[in-house]
Formats: structure tokens, C-alpha cells, sequence
């Protein structure tokens, strides 16, 4: 199974991780963010939830799976964005039914405004979604160890004049048990004058780059790399259960890992297999 992608829903194909005994030493992965995209119409598919919070549920039924592929000494690197609640009342209304942002950076054209009345969020209001789905993780039984933050040098535009244009996501780090492996040394950044070496802060400054076959946001490189430079050794797998075009696939191979991944469209095959395949 090492080196694999399984296509299918995550929720059914790690179950077939587990079954096989197959252990990952890290998860490091990007799920769908909240009411931001339809990947392709399926009717269950992440992220299409008709509220945050069964959206959370659902992501946290998930990670409950990853935390059962993953070695006594894994961890979980979890990349997450917030949505805006957008709700617009009236009768007869064609709206998706999950609520977020209206501006073009964050919707594509298949979701604009939303038609689905949530209590306790008011039009406008930033719902909060990292930080929901973190205390739900930790509930769940998840060591909560750091959050870090991605800030973006080249954030896209936002036509909004009301707020700060956003330029930063949540990366989570998340461990098993109390005592994980975390290869400290491994992703230490030289100091200001570049003498020695000193410990990574929890602020990464990386750009986003798209890739230019996939239709989709993927993230960047190298924002991964110190994921899993610190949380494997060369030789072990890196599991995601949500492989998209196939990132963490590509950075595994290239730090000498191994990778599993899970991803619920087959059409993807051939862009992956395009990425995967070096020469």
C-alpha cells in the first residue's frame, strides 16, 4: 500500500489503511475549507454541510480515522482556512445552502451567497471554523501543540473595504499521544546573520504558488517541507486523506519518504500520476 493513492472517500479508504495494518509516521493534509468550493458535485462530499458545525463533525470523524493509520508517536499537521457567513433572506432563492464569504477569492461561481438561516451567526461575521474544528479535535482526544501561522506575502486582492485584506491560514500541529516525534534540529532557520542556526518560529512567511494544471488551490511546497521534515525519517509514510493533485505525494518522495494518499475524485489520476512521476 506504500506509495499508493486511493481513490474514494476518505471516510471509506482508511479503512482500508487500518485494515492492512499499514502505519504512517505523520498526516500532514489541507480538507476542504467550509461552503468554499463544490470539487465535483458529489452530494456528500466535505465541506458542502449545511452548518460549521456539522462540518466540523464530519472533519473530526475523519481525523478520528487518520489517528488510527498513524504510529504511537505520530502526529497530524493540519492546514485550515476560515469562511465568512454570508446569508441573503427571500423567497425563491437558487442559493447553495452552507454559508461563507461572497467575494470572488474565496467562491468560485458553482457557490455564491447562501440560502440557509444559521442561528447565532450574523451576516458578515467570520465563523471561526480553525478554531472550532482544534477544540473539537482536542475533545476528541487529540494533543493540541501548536498553532502555526502561514502568512501569505502575496495574498490575494479582496475588493472588500470594510477589513484588512486576509493573508494567513491556520496550520495545526496535533500529536497522538502525549510523547511524539518531532525532529527539532531538522528544520531549525539560520539567524539574522546567518552564523548558526536557531529554532523555527510558529510564523512561516511562504508565498502561494499555483500549480498550473490543477484547477483547485493547492498549497505550496514549501509549506510542507518543515511539516515533514520534522515529523518523519527518511523511509517512512506520510498519509493524506485528502491528496487533491498530489503535494504531499511530491515533497515525500523528494525528503526520501514514503506516501499514502486518499482522494475521492479518480479524474485526478492522470494529474497526479504527472506530478509523481520524476525522471
Amino acid at each position: 500500500m506504500i506509495n499508493q493513492v486511493l481513490f474514494g472517500d476518505c471516510r471509506d479508504t482508511l479503512n482500508q489503511i487500518i485494515e492492512s495494518g499499514t502505519k504512517a509516521r505523520m498526516c500532514v493534509t489541507s480538507p476542504p475549507y467550509y461552503g468554499l468550493r463544490d470539487y465535483g458535485g458529489e452530494g456528500n462530499q466535505i465541506g458542502l454541510e449545511n452548518s460549521p458545525e456539522a462540518f466540523v463533525n464530519e472533519l473530526v470523524k475523519v481525523m478520528s480515522l487518520v489517528r488510527e493509520c498513524l504510529t504511537d508517536d505520530g502526529t497530524l499537521w493540519l492546514n485550515i482556512g476560515d469562511s465568512y457567513y454570508n446569508y441573503r433572506s427571500g423567497k425563491g432563492q437558487a442559493l447553495p445552502r452552507q454559508s461563507c464569504a461572497s467575494n470572488d477569492q474565496d467562491l468560485p461561481q458553482f457557490n455564491p451567497r447562501r440560502g440557509l438561516k444559521l442561528e447565532g451567526l450574523k451576516d458578515k461575521d467570520l465563523i471561526g471554523i480553525p478554531w472550532m474544528l482544534a477544540f473539537a479535535l482536542r475533545a476528541d482526544g487529540w494533543y493540541l501543540r501548536q498553532d502555526i501561522i502561514w502568512q501569505k506575502p502575496n495574498p490575494m486582492p479582496e475588493s472588500v473595504r470594510d477589513r484588512c485584506t486576509k493573508a494567513h491560514e491556520y496550520i495545526f500541529l496535533l500529536s497522538k499521544s502525549p510523547r511524539y516525534f518531532f525532529d527539532v534540529e531538522a528544520i531549525k532557520q539560520p539567524t539574522i546573520d546567518g552564523k548558526t542556526l536557531k529554532r523555527k518560529h510558529s510564523v512561516w512567511q511562504v508565498k502561494t504558488k499555483p500549480y498550473k494544471e490543477a484547477h483547485f488551490a493547492v498549497y505550496p511546497t514549501e509549506l510542507i517541507k518543515p511539516c515533514i521534515l520534522a515529523g518523519s525519517e527518511p523511509n517512512d509514510i506520510v498519509l493524506d486523506p485528502f491528496f487533491g493533485s498530489g503535494t504531499t505525494g511530491q515533497v515525500a518522495l523528494e525528503l526520501d519518504r514514503n506516501y499514502i494518499g486518499c482522494e475521492l475524485h479518480s479524474d485526478y489520476k492522470d494529474l497526479i500520476n504527472r506530478r509523481l512521476t520524476f525522471d
